[in-house]
């Protein structure tokens, strides 16, 4: 379940930090939209991407983000990405992604995927 105060983060417009682990084990972090889905956390990306390569072969993560009305109150999530979305099923959580940051749908010049998270930690604020 997700805690109120991340989900009141994630329902804004952070710009979250998800690292996921390189093939020899270095991280690896990249700038990106999320949004929650359920009790879930749900980011996009091209299927191709680099994220999208390390996540199929090693799913953790770890997500940092801070809203943009309270920029020093961290959230940090970790977990593991349980599900890919494709397809329609995609492009509809995609939109809706698109629609809370740039106020319309995502441009359909490229592929996109949705990852699902399933957070397993959740911390908010300094710990």
């Amino acid at each position: 379940m997700l805690n109120p105060d991340v989900r009141r983060a994630l329902d804004g417009t952070p710009v979250a930090h998800l690292a996921t682990v390189l093939p020899d084990g270095s991280p690896h972090s990249v700038p990106l939209w999320v949004d929650t889905h359920g009790e879930q956390v749900v980011f996009l990306t091209g299927p191709g991407s680099r994220k999208a390569r390390n996540l199929r072969r090693d799913p953790r993560v770890a997500l940092s983000l801070t809203s943009p009305d309270n920029p020093f109150e961290p959230v940090i999530i970790r977990g593991r990405v349980v599900e890919w979305l494709v397809g329609d099923a995609a492009w509809e959580v995609v939109d809706r992604i698109a629609a809370k940051y740039i106020g319309a749908p995502y441009p359909r010049d490229h592929e996109r995927v949705v990852g699902i998270v399933e957070p397993e930690r959740q911390t908010v604020g300094m710990s």
